[in-house]
């Protein structure tokens, strides 16, 4: 309801903090005198106006309604230049109250302006509202003092029925989100990831909002209860409602036309346009959000790009890509390095009326054009999901795989291994992409790149393990006498596993009934993928072992280093959180220390993150170790010359192969005849796609598998 008043004075002026007074004085009578003549003043006696020693042109305050308190800085006559636009310094045609502008500032034509601190050099010209509330949060999930609970703001992700609920905060990155999404059965660790929440942040209701210098704001409708960084750039934006813009020198934040922003964190180097929406989020660095798109209720990590799609829901870690207008992606947590193709509805289909199904997603998730799921369904990593229709719940363990539909009411087809057996270009392209996308100048958020790490590896070892089981089975049901006569599920296994070493030409299909509800999975080329997924173990064992020499600056192992890395803690099981490989027994330290109070902080939090990271090679190369005494069936100080000759020889012809297998994937873009009709001559085609020569990734690839071959020749040198 609007009240009336015939009082233009509002009474009592608002708590100003005296720092914000320092340097500044009242207006001489000459200059109220001046000022009156253009603009109106709540108090007659101008008593509210503040205005800095060093320098105040009064002529450039004109056709102003002036309300509350006004400080101003230094007011000269200067122009503020931002690409094309241009204009004097000055406060023009505005309606302000409880106002405090820094020095060559300019205001025009800011229809209702209060409770805002403006730093220096920010321009702020067509703006119809712009105002901050007492009690603004600027998009943080608290609340200030005598506000109810049902005030406060979460964000419902990886889950609709908000049961994964979490608080966003400036600071929050995924790895936060996840593991307050994740752990929900532990009550006590729920209270203080609340509890560290909240006190970062003071309730009392005395906020002001905020602009940081060198910002420009321009033909906006609405900013009500918003902070905005340093070197910002807003320009047509439709409505911007609690939430923090944080922008800097280095990586500076911009928001575009049509844009409505509401309830969230838009992180450092943002590129927000063309109608895009977001409502309950938190936004990483580097990332973009264009063409229409809907993120709700959603956390989306660093270096991701949204176009047209929607996305309710979802916990999504960095570099994830999404397209395409009739793109969907509801009540899931991606772990990242992934793309959504268009048309793939992730989440269309519920297993019951209720809004409680989920996805799990690892990183590199890529389901096809036109595909769509049903909850609850689970995936490893790197899986690509060919297209179509998926109506039952599908887990998928094996890593690197290939998923196809055979049609409603049949198993699924499930090729291990794939992109390392087909696509080899894709796969090997995949680090060094990611880390050239990699736009952020400040790596808060720690981000595995590599398709060959822990997290991925323990998933390869154990889908070895499951081929071996899946074969024992097979290997009994057509009555293989060796196997039916073992006595022991071990001896069972052990006759399995001799057959896929012995056997590399055999073809045969696996089931696994656990990959698909009702009706469960076809596994091909069981043994393919098998002795592939061996040398891909093999692989990431010896390339982090070539790593730790090169970090301690030594040419080979010797045994003395392999005495000080069996010191080195051994964790075998690993999780990725928000882009970061940690061991699992890390995270569980971690949780201790929280509960403990022994962390205390968010910020305590990230450096606990830091010491992880730090530790990384160390974690790693122990479970290399490990790896390998797995492959062998033998402690590590039992292998022999003979062993370490294996070993090289195996991943040498790993790594050259990998690298002739990229060129290979490559090359057909060349040489198929379909790939080739559409231009007329194989110069417009080289015009156009270049040669395979210029190919930059496959020249370094190149250079790298050399160098890599080279270390690998002494690498074992010094425990022969």
């Amino acid at each position: 309801m609007i009240t009336i008043s015939t009082d233009l004075q509002s009474g009592q002026l608002p708590p100003l903090d005296a720092r914000l007074l320092s340097g500044k004085r009242h207006l001489t009578p000459d200059e109220i005198d001046i000022l009156s003549a253009t603009n109106t003043n709540s108090d007659d006696t101008w008593m509210n106006v503040w205005v800095d020693e060093r320098g105040f042109d009064c002529s450039l305050v004109r056709n102003n309604e002036i309300r509350g308190y006004l400080v101003l800085g230094v007011l000269r006559r200067v122009n503020l230049r931002y690409h094309d636009l241009c204009l004097c310094a000055g406060l023009y045609g505005s309606n302000v109250e409880n106002v405090v502008l820094g020095s060559d500032v300019c205001v025009r034509n800011v229809a209702y302006f209060s409770n805002y601190i403006i730093d220096d050099k920010v321009i702020l010209f067509n703006i119809q509202e712009m105002s901050c509330t007492n009690h603004s949060k600027f998009g943080n999930g608290i609340l200030k003092e005598g506000e109810p609970e049902s005030n406060r703001i979460w964000i419902g992700v990886g889950n609709e029925n908000d049961a994964r609920a979490v608080l966003p905060f400036e600071s929050m990155i995924p790895a936060d989100a996840f593991i307050w999404s994740r752990y929900r059965e532990d009550s006590a660790l729920m209270a203080r990831f609340k509890e560290m929440t909240e006190d970062m942040f003071l309730r009392t209701a005395d906020t002001k909002g905020f602009v940081g210098s060198n910002t420009v704001i321009k033909n906006t409708t609405l900013l009500k209860d918003v902070k905005v960084g340093e070197n910002a750039y807003i320009k047509g934006a439709f409505k911007l409602k609690n939430i923090t813009i944080l922008s800097s020198e280095d990586e500076p934040s911009q928001v575009g036309e049509g844009v409505e922003l509401v309830n969230g964190i838009v992180g450092y180097r943002a590129r927000i346009f063309y109608q895009a929406v977001a409502v309950r989020f938190v936004i990483g660095r580097n990332c973009q959000l264009k063409y229409g798109a809907r993120l709700l209720n959603s956390v989306l990590g660093d270096n991701s790009t949204v176009s047209c799609c929607e996305i309710l829901n979802n916990l999504i870690f960095p570099f994830h890509e999404q397209h395409h207008n009739s793109s969907f992606l509801i009540a899931s947590t991606v772990c990242g390095q992934s793309n959504i193709a268009s048309g793939a509805t992730v989440g269309s289909n519920h297993n019951s009326r209720s809004p409680d199904g989920e996805l799990f997603a690892g990183r590199g998730f890529w389901p096809g054009l036109c595909s769509d799921f049903k909850h609850n369904s689970r995936f490893a990593s790197f899986v690509l999901v060919s297209k179509g229709s998926y109506q039952n719940e599908l887990n998928i363990p094996y890593p690197f795989s290939l998923v196809a539909s055979n049609g409603s009411n049949k198993p699924v087809s499930v090729i291990p291994a794939y992109w390392f057996l087909y696509n080899m270009y894709a796969i090997a392209r995949n680090g060094q992409k990611f880390l050239k996308r990699d736009g952020r100048l400040v790596k808060v958020q720690h981000i595995e790149t590599n398709p060959l790490a822990p997290d991925t590896i323990q998933e390869v070892v154990s889908s070895i393990s499951r081929i071996i089981e899946l074969t024992s089975r097979y290997l009994v049901s057509r009555g293989d006498g060796a196997a039916s006569g073992a006595i022991t599920e071990d001896g069972r296994l052990q006759v399995a596993k001799d057959f896929l070493h012995k056997n590399p030409s055999a073809s045969f299909v696996l089931q696994d009934m656990d990959c698909q509800r009702k009706f469960g999975a076809n596994i091909l080329k069981p043994v393919k993928a098998y002795k592939e997924y061996r040398k891909i173990v093999k692989y990431f064992a010896v390339s982090v072992l070539i790593d730790y020499c090169a970090a301690r600056r030594i040419p080979s192992l010797n045994w003395r280093e392999i005495e000080r890395i069996a010191e080195f803690p051994l964790y075998t099981e690993w999780v990725n959180v928000g882009g970061q490989v940690v061991p699992r027994e890390k995270l569980g330290e971690l949780f201790s220390l929280v509960k403990s109070r022994e962390i205390d902080s968010w910020e305590a939090v990230h450096a606990f993150y830091d010491k992880c990271e730090a530790k990384y090679l160390t974690y790693k190369v122990a479970y290399a170790i490990y790896l390998l005494e797995f492959l062998y069936s033998r402690p590590f100080l039992e292998f022999d010359a003979s062993v370490f000759d294996d070993i090289a020889a195996d991943v040498t012809a790993v790594s050259d192969e990998m690298c002739s297998s990229a060129y290979a994937s490559r090359r057909k873009d060349y040489e198929c005849f379909f790939r080739k009709i559409t231009f007329r001559n194989d110069e417009e085609m080289r015009a156009v796609l270049g040669t395979l020569e210029d190919n930059e990734f496959l020249a370094d690839m190149k250079r790298r598998t050399a160098e890599f071959d080279a270390r690998l020749t002494v690498i074992f040198g010094g425990l022969r």
